[in-house]
């Protein structure tokens, strides 16, 4: 026991000297995989610094499943725009903590192999909140874990980060 803490204490003390959140006029990558009841969808983004706490980003989600004959395809635009907590409540360096909101439209597309019928969503547009994390190992990779609800896309996201500079 006492060794994994020595461990963990060593590990936390070498990784302490990550930077986040991003500088102004700084961009981020981000990439991973979103919650879904239906299939695993991966999604890309980028972050953009406009202030030290003020970011506002792209991304992009797709994901397609195949059941009992029914297709679907679903692709997702977002455009956000989020607020760091770093300064405000004095949270360490190698922590990124944030919440914002998202503007998104997805386009489901669900086909029915038997009767050549497509279905297409009437209401693709939608508003949304998030509240997310990252933990960075050094100045430019971390990890992340973002939840989110609203009226078109809800659930939660995980993946790495990656700073350019």
């Amino acid at each position: 026991m006492k060794k994994i803490f020595i461990l963990t204490l060593l590990n936390f003390s070498i990784f302490s000297f990550a930077q986040s959140p991003l500088e102004k006029g700084e961009i981020q990558l981000n990439g991973g995989f979103e919650s879904s009841n239906w299939a695993t969808p991966i999604y890309l983004g980028a972050d953009y610094g406009i202030t030290k706490p003020i970011t506002v980003g792209l991304e992009a989600s797709y994901q397609t499943y195949n059941t009992y004959g029914i297709k679907v395809n679903i692709l997702g635009l977002q455009a956000n725009g989020n607020y760091h907590f770093n300064e405000l409540l004095s949270i360490p360096s190698n922590w990124d903590v944030y919440s914002g909101l998202n503007l998104n439209y997805y386009s489901y597309s669900i086909k029915d192999s038997s009767s050549s019928i497509t279905f297409n969503d009437d209401k693709p547009i939608g508003l949304g909140l998030q509240i997310g994390g990252r933990y960075f190992i050094n100045e430019k990779f971390g990890f992340n874990l973002e939840f989110r609800a609203g009226n078109v896309s809800s659930g939660g996201k995980i993946g790495v980060t990656y700073i350019l500079q």
